[in-house]
């Protein structure tokens, strides 16, 4: 008996796994046209002070603030992640947005403050081959420090793992695009871009998107390192550090760096979806067999 209520629940729990698969597929892309019913959580209700809109609350939501913003921007209920216990550190999942079907990978700041590793980079890579091989648009959620870094990151073969992303990512043939929530440093905030910010379809920014080609604080101790060791002081030589940290902090910010191009634009945290419906305004094209001959199996 027992063995057969094992059986039969995880019979149950197969067959509304494949419902939901099925319900994310592109083969159903017709039935999420514009005008379809589809509900919406309130993200800026939940995700933005409205005093100031600027700030979102993300730390406010805990541990699972990558997925509450995952959950804000797909339709409601529409959310299928894929491997959670595997790769923490990203998000990957399915969902639908106004009704349409791509993939989602978005950082998760909980594991490693963001930063990628080997795991999560095989995690995304082989998604990312995924959603390729089903002509499902991809949508990136930005807040990394960059890919790990250390004596222990490197005995995973990080850089052999981490590659993957780029070599990926630059043979992408759906629609992809990349919001930055918060942070988008050095070459881990180029693998959610495709491998370039140029590369997206869209690469947009929340008010709070900080930008750097490496963490700020090691860039300032590296680039001004003669500078800090000539002051004799050591309180005025901190004082000098957090001086430019914060310089290099306001200098990073989002909207300086829209100002010169390095991205398309700084955007209204509320208006993320509008963004979003543009990786499917355009159905993926017939196909008669198989787009790709294999995904990876890991």
């Amino acid at each position: 008996m027992l063995t057969d209520d094992l059986i039969a629940t995880f019979s149950s729990a197969q067959a509304a796994f494949t419902e939901r698969v099925h319900a994310v597929a592109p083969d159903q892309w017709q039935l999420g046209t514009p005008d379809a019913q589809w509900a919406v959580a309130d993200l800026v209700g939940h995700l933005v002070d409205e005093h100031h809109w600027a700030t979102p609350l993300l730390a406010g939501l805990g541990m699972d603030a990558a997925r509450a913003v995952v959950a804000g921007l797909a339709d409601t209920g529409s959310v299928l992640e894929l491997r959670r216990g595997f790769g923490r550190g990203m998000v990957t999942a399915l969902v639908r947005v106004e009704g349409r079907p791509l993939g989602l990978v978005a950082n998760d700041p909980a594991h490693l403050a963001g930063a990628i590793d080997a795991d999560g980079s095989d995690k995304a890579a082989r998604f990312l081959q995924l959603c390729d091989a089903f002509d499902l648009p991809v949508l990136f959620l930005c807040d990394t420090p960059g890919i790990m870094v250390g004596p222990e990151a490197e005995t995973t073969g990080l850089v052999r793992h981490a590659s993957r992303l780029f070599v990926i990512g630059g043979s992408l043939s759906v629609p992809f695009g990349t919001i930055i929530l918060r942070k988008a440093y050095g070459l881990g905030a180029q693998t959610m871009a495709g491998g370039s910010f140029k590369a997206p379809l869209f690469c947009v920014s929340w008010p709070t998107g900080e930008l750097g080609g490496m963490g700020l604080e090691g860039a300032v101790r590296l680039g001004y390192r003669n500078e800090l060791a000539a002051i004799e002081d050591p309180d005025e030589r901190e004082r000098t550090f957090q001086t430019m940290v914060e310089a290099a902090y306001e200098h990073g910010k989002a909207l300086n760096s829209a100002s010169h191009f390095e991205i398309d634009d700084v955007i209204d945290p509320a208006d993320s979806r509008r963004w979003i419906a543009t990786l499917t305004a355009d159905p993926p094209p017939a196909r008669t067999g198989k787009k790709r001959p294999a995904v990876d199996t890991w």
